[in-house]
């Protein structure tokens, strides 16, 4: 100390040491705190593209079922003699 005060020296040292430690910190928080806010970050933009992903491929599969059922759907049975009129249909 610079001039003597009232306080017990010890108790400066002890305070003074302890801002010393807080400010030798602060950049070991402060990085801690970005990595994990990036580790955040990414792992929500993982988690929307994999939910994007899901769900463009529940979309294509329903897009698929409804264009196997609407083929399904489709009356395209011939019966015999119309095919045979149309195969044997004399020239006009």
């Amino acid at each position: 100390m610079a001039f003597p005060t009232g306080v017990n020296h010890e108790i400066t040292d002890a305070v003074t040491q302890a801002n010393v430690k807080v400010l030798g910190d602060a950049p070991a928080v402060a990085m801690g705190n970005l990595y994990q806010a990036t580790a955040q970050a990414l792992a929500n933009a993982a988690r929307n593209a994999a939910s994007v992903r899901e769900s463009t491929f529940n979309t294509a599969q329903d897009a698929s079922t409804m264009g196997v059922a609407t083929l399904y759907a489709l009356d395209t049975a011939a019966d015999t003699d119309s095919v045979d009129a149309l195969l044997h249909r004399q020239p006009e």
